[in-house]
């Protein structure tokens, strides 16, 4: 069933808005927004639209008078049922957006956010080869350069594209017979259906790279494998353990997130990749350390010599923090950006007290700010934060949890 061409954003242009705490996608600097609701009449449209352009305009002195941009945007959403953002509008929308992430420990930054305008491509070929362009642009040679392309959004007559995968760059997880997933686990339901497309599976290692599943207005999936250039990989090593070469492990250098909605002033853009770079932990204590992703935890530990009969010798704590060491490590030696868990966390406060100095809440989830280790030793653990959620925003829609799942309805 297609999702819904506009939402009911329960919009915070300054106003306040309370959300339920909702699952997010475990990596990059997402924000989600679980709840559902019927698309908005043509009032309802309007109203979201010029909360958008006064915000802007407030923000942006450069900008003008907002009376003249209303009145024409009101009268396209009279006559289309829909209306078209400038490119300036685009800009600010999609970097407000990040400003506005609850989940996002790195928005120090999110003024340097480029953004790619590729409003005008909505068919699955070119938004696969644009998402590789992406790619490329936002690598930079390692020097992560945060980066959001832009494709067609959600019209009253035609949907805008959408992107299955989670990340423009995963790992595939192949099931066997008994259920033993070789890969990432987190992806075997998207796997199962890019072969069941046709898709004829890589070398079957842990770290095969995913194809995108692109639906266009058509409403079916189709894959496409990701050109091998355009996709970074940093070979993990330790600062003094050479064994944990033998492990083979790697991860992507870009974490680019796909399948999350850029709602600006009422428009949907439901294809609209965007990255900034990786903080460690989420490489090291989420994607390789979750028991449901690749559960390395035991054989960090086993090859360090560790006592694993007992949790109160802390092997599982131990080997956390060396799998970090070398996430960070080998990331370094590669030249490729990447944040540590302390760093970040300071620099977040400092993004809070920028903001405030403007004048301007700033929302945050705790449970998501709070790094995965060493929580406590973060200045961030020892205060409350207000969950706001304002907007615009990247939001998480269910549908395109299920998408992520490989669930074709």
């Amino acid at each position: 069933m297609r999702p819904s061409l506009f939402r009911s954003l329960r919009k915070s242009y300054g106003r306040e808005v309370r959300q339920e705490p909702a699952a997010g996608t475990g990596a990059g600097c997402p924000v989600a927004h679980e709840r559902p609701a019927p698309p908005p009449d043509g009032g309802e449209l309007r109203d979201e639209a010029e909360d958008f352009i006064r915000l802007h305009h407030r923000e942006e002195p450069g900008a003008g008078d907002p009376a003249a941009r209303i009145a024409a945007v009101h009268a396209e959403i009279d006559s289309t049922g829909t209306y078209r953002h400038t490119a300036a509008e685009l800009a600010y929308g999609a970097r407000v957006a990040w400003r506005n992430s609850n989940r996002c420990i790195g928005r120090l930054y999110w003024r340097s956010l480029r953004i790619r305008d590729c409003r005008h491509i909505a068919d699955a070929d070119a938004v696969a080869r644009e998402s590789a362009v992406h790619l490329r642009d936002a690598t930079n040679g390692g020097r992560i350069r945060p980066l959001i392309t832009v494709f067609a959004p959600d019209a009253p007559d035609r949907p805008g594209p959408r992107i299955w995968n989670e990340q423009l760059v995963r790992y595939a997880g192949y099931r066997d017979v008994q259920g033993t997933v070789v890969g990432d686990p987190r992806n075997a339901g998207l796997t199962d259906l890019a072969l069941a497309l046709g898709w004829q599976g890589g070398p079957g290692t842990p770290f095969d790279l995913l194809p995108l599943v692109v639906e266009d207005a058509d409403g079916k999936p189709r894959f496409f494998e990701l050109p091998r250039d355009a996709v970074l990989e940093v070979e993990l090593h330790h600062p003094e353990d050479g064994w944990y070469t033998d492990l083979g492990l790697r991860w992507h250098a870009v974490p680019a997130i796909a399948n999350m909605c850029l709602e600006i002033g009422g428009i949907c853009y439901p294809a609209a990749p965007f990255n900034g770079w990786y903080m460690g932990t989420e490489i090291g204590a989420r994607n390789l350390a979750d028991t449901d992703r690749y559960d390395l935890l035991p054989r960090v530990a086993e090859r360090l010599g560790l006592d694993t009969t007992s949790d109160r010798s802390l092997w599982k704590d131990r080997a956390l923090v060396e799998l970090n060491r070398a996430v960070l490590h080998s990331f370094d030696r590669a030249g490729v950006t990447v944040t540590d868990h302390h760093t970040e966390s300071r620099r977040f406060l400092t993004h809070i007290d920028r903001e405030e100095s403007q004048g301007r809440g700033v929302g945050a989830d705790w449970s998501w700010i709070v790094p995965p280790i060493s929580g406590s030793a973060t200045p961030v653990f020892h205060r409350t934060y207000d969950a706001t959620q304002w907007r615009p925003a990247y939001v998480h829609h269910p549908e395109a949890q299920v998408r992520a799942r490989g669930e074709w309805t």
